[in-house]
């Protein structure tokens, strides 16, 4: 029996580097920057319209200077989070 992962809250992500660029006080453009991302692909994650890639979240977590999980840890939001297989 196949036993699908909840579905993972986007929403919480976007809300995170929206709350860590705030905290900085960053335009898009000094996040673009610091990620050597594209303005129009930073906007299009923090407003829902697009997914970030790993690559992406890699990016933005280290010109945030935070691990990768914790921007990834959001994603689990609203639900329990996985267990280890046994």
């Amino acid at each position: 029996m196949t036993i699908l992962p909840p579905d993972p809250s986007t929403d919480a992500l976007r809300q995170a580097i929206g709350k860590l660029r705030a905290e900085q006080a960053w335009s898009y453009d000094d996040l673009a920057e610091r990620t050597g991302l594209s303005r129009r692909t930073l906007i299009e994650i923090e407003q829902g319209r697009s997914v970030a890639t790993l690559n992406t979240l890699h990016a933005i977590a280290h010109a945030f200077g935070v691990p990768v999980a914790q921007l990834a840890d959001t994603l689990c939001e609203g639900h329990p989070p996985p267990h280890p297989a046994p």
